[in-house]
């Protein structure tokens, strides 16, 4: 298979954040969708596309929640959408269509970690319904914006968690083998990374590139979830309690960790490629080693799972693109 994770000599780093990112760029007239974007790292993704000048619309399951979170950015936009419900993607995706703007960025950023077992309405695994195929559909239904100028971008993000586990296609939904939930949130951030291999292949030709990417390690909302127990596990705390901040160990603030959806969205080093996986903005290496390790494991940057996702999310969803 061809390889495409090969690094490309990003100017930032681990320590950078959303706003040294967009520090020299000028993103007015542009638009973008940042799902997840009134918390945690989806907000200050948002904050520095719309500190740069773009105009950002946050979908978001309680508008007004969202609107408070964001009451101090200017160029936002909330409305109501929920990723677990097809219908409401759906009216969402015909809103933008129809209202004729030029979709130049999604960043898919929105999702739910090692939560218990529940399913959606049509009884697929929360963590794979949510995580991928909500976007999966969202992307779908903006497509037409999407292509209008020739030149977006699709940003998924991922997470250092797609080591725990591939997608299992013979049981993606749990139905047979026992739960397991960080099986299942590394099974969807798996299918973030492939999605993106085969999103680009689809959509390349019309000028739409897909990335997607393992933002970095910090304690967010992400984590409402998890046991005090599980939280020490992270190391994510020091003797005193307080927060551990060291990039070069993959812990970061919240800033720091907006940084690689932010390039990734916007870096003029990324022009012209796309399908591959990111971390610490620049493009990662293939780790086939160890878990919990930098890098991106292989069976998520393998153009012919990639595929196969790609059928069976199709046949989940009964959508596809174009």
């Amino acid at each position: 298979m061809t390889q495409l994770q090969h690094p490309i000599g990003s100017p930032f780093s681990a320590a950078s954040t959303a706003a040294d990112v967009v520090r020299e760029l000028d993103l007015s007239g542009q638009m973008a969708i940042v799902t997840g974007g009134h918390s945690g790292i989806g907000l200050e993704t948002v904050r520095a596309l719309a500190g740069a000048g773009a105009l950002v619309l946050v979908p978001a399951r309680n508008p007004d929640r969202a609107r408070a979170a964001l009451e101090d950015i200017a160029n936002i936009e909330v409305d109501q959408l929920d990723l677990t419900d097809p219908a409401s993607i759906a009216t969402y995706g015909q809103r933008v269509v129809a209202s004729g703007m030029t979709l130049d960025m999604l960043l898919n950023s929105a999702g739910i970690m090692a939560t218990p077992l529940s399913r959606d309405a049509e009884g697929h695994e929360s963590q794979f319904a949510t995580n991928h195929l909500g976007h999966f559909r969202l992307t779908a239904s903006l497509w037409p914006a999407l292509t209008r100028n020739g030149n977006s971008r699709v940003v998924s993000v991922s997470s250092r968690g797609h080591q725990i586990a591939g997608v299992d296609f013979d049981d993606v939904d749990f139905r047979t083998r026992p739960y397991d939930k960080w099986a299942a949130y590394g099974q969807s951030k798996t299918a973030n990374a492939l999605f993106a291999m085969a999103l680009d292949e689809r959509g390349k030709a019309s000028g739409v590139r897909a990335f997607s990417l393992h933002p970095g390690q910090v304690l967010t909302a992400l984590a409402r979830h998890l046991s005090e127990e599980e939280l020490a596990g992270f190391d994510a705390r020091d003797d005193q309690g307080e927060l551990r901040v060291d990039p070069t160990r993959g812990i970061k603030t919240v800033p720091q960790a907006a940084a690689t959806s932010v390039w990734a969205a916007t870096s003029p080093l990324l022009s012209g490629l796309g399908g591959v996986y990111l971390e610490d903005c620049e493009i990662a290496a293939i780790n086939g080693a160890e878990a919990g390790r930098k890098g991106v494991a292989p069976w998520a940057a393998d153009p012919a799972l990639a595929e196969r996702l790609w059928q069976v999310s199709e046949d989940m969803t009964g959508m596809s693109i174009g």
